[in-house]
């Protein structure tokens, strides 16, 4: 598959997933710096097709913004899912959990963002998931496939190999814009308590979860079958 995949664009592949699997293809976005590039891409292909955005409570303002001006922009399906427990609640019962190093944020990241998108995958039924990840955003994301399995789903990259270059040449030639912190210096754009600007004492990466750990959850398989 990825053998057949590897010398397609981003476009063919997506049309690939949607012939593969009709009905059953879901894209997840986490309206982030430069999501319009696969909202787009995806839309342009299958303008129906389901976009879940996890709201954890914890977004920034622009995000919610940002969402909502793409949703229109685009037309988009958009699908909110959530937590089983409002941030005031998960804070009562378990307290601020991002604060309490790298098991508090794996505990963190699995209530408020993967229990909701492993429950957004199941309720739309989705047989294969499209995410907008890129080699060159993080050392965990360098060996990536175009496509893989992760927990009994497969998973397709369309931009994978794309650059920066890349990404800011489409979204010049669409129109499109970055996420309305990007000119603010923030490069990764989740919560407003695990999110940082780019400076001179922090990379990339550490911009995120206080430079302990680089993914949230979505992206790693876990060997009980849920995303950990």
């Amino acid at each position: 598959m990825n053998g057949a995949l590897a010398s397609a664009t981003a476009e063919e592949r997506i049309s690939w997933a949607v012939r593969r699997y009709p009905g059953a293809v879901v894209l997840s976005s986490s309206f982030g710096a430069q999501a319009a590039v696969m909202l787009s891409l995806a839309t342009r292909v299958l303008p129906s097709i389901p976009v879940i955005l996890v709201d954890t409570g914890y977004l920034f303002p622009e995000t919610y913004r940002f969402a909502d001006e793409l949703t229109r922009r685009l037309k988009l399906n958009l699908k909110v899912y959530r937590p089983a427990l409002s941030p005031a609640w998960l804070e009562a019962r378990h307290g601020r959990l991002w604060e309490s190093g790298v098991e508090g944020l794996k505990a963190y990241n699995l209530l408020a963002k993967v229990e909701p998108m492993q429950r957004a995958l199941h309720d739309l039924g989705a047989k294969l998931w499209l995410a907008g990840l890129r080699r060159t955003q993080a050392s965990t994301r360098e060996d990536l496939a175009v496509a893989r399995l992760q927990d009994g789903r497969l998973k397709l990259h369309p931009i994978l190999e794309w650059t920066d270059r890349d990404v800011h040449r489409y979204l010049e030639a669409h129109g499109l814009p970055y996420h309305p912190l990007w000119d603010q210096g923030y490069v990764s754009i989740g919560d407003t308590h695990t999110s940082r600007p780019i400076s001179a004492e922090l990379t990339a990466e550490q911009t995120r979860f206080f430079g302990l750990k680089r993914e949230c959850g979505l992206h790693e398989a876990s060997a009980d079958g849920a995303s950990l």
